[in-house]
């Protein structure tokens, strides 16, 4: 289902975040985020000066290498557009990371690191969309003609933090019942 026809207006911002996963040759994985935000028509900013529709405002990345724990082995970031000098100073923190693992307690750890004025607004927005597509990375559907993936045996007696966090991983639903039965109960 899409979203209804809109009402009369005008566009004044796009912001475009693309992430991606990546498996590496050495077995570690990659996970990229990006941020762009352009505006469609021309404006003036206070240190930049003019700027032409599309131009960026802000153009930003990063890359976070992380191992099968989910752990950050190292982390890279980059601003390829940003509206005011002081932003790159914010590059080091980041650094923080390195050795935190992804998974609960990753909210707090990235607050830790690069909350607040020791990092970016922009690329600390990143690193929680990054996480997601960490998790999807790692526990994806494999490549047509490899094995169906099972459900993860570590969950033989806990229960996966997924269930019951939305609508299709309800317990009560045939998503549960299907791939962790055990943990399945009837719908009241």
């Amino acid at each position: 289902m899409r979203l209804s026809e809109p009402a009369a207006r005008r566009h004044l911002h796009t912001r475009t975040i693309t992430c991606e996963g990546y498996a590496r040759d050495d077995g570690l994985w990659d996970i990229e985020a990006r941020i762009v935000d352009t505006k469609p028509f021309s404006y003036r900013e206070p240190f930049r000066g003019l700027r032409e529709p599309g131009a960026p405002v802000h153009d930003m990345a990063l890359r976070l290498t992380i191992d099968d724990d989910m752990v950050v082995r190292d982390i890279e970031v980059a601003m390829m557009s940003v509206p005011y000098s002081p932003c790159s100073s914010a590059l080091p923190a980041f650094k923080g990371l390195i050795g935190r693992k992804i998974g609960a307690g990753w909210r707090r750890a990235v607050k830790e690191c690069v909350g607040g004025v020791k990092g970016c607004t922009h690329l600390r927005e990143l690193l929680l969309p990054a996480a997601t597509v960490a998790f999807q990375t790692l526990g994806s559907w494999p490549e047509d003609g490899q094995p169906a993936p099972v459900p993860d045996p570590d969950f033989k007696t806990e229960r996966p933090h997924f269930v019951d966090d939305c609508k299709a991983w309800a317990a009560d639903g045939e998503v549960v019942a299907k791939l962790y039965p055990h943990f399945h109960r009837k719908p009241v």
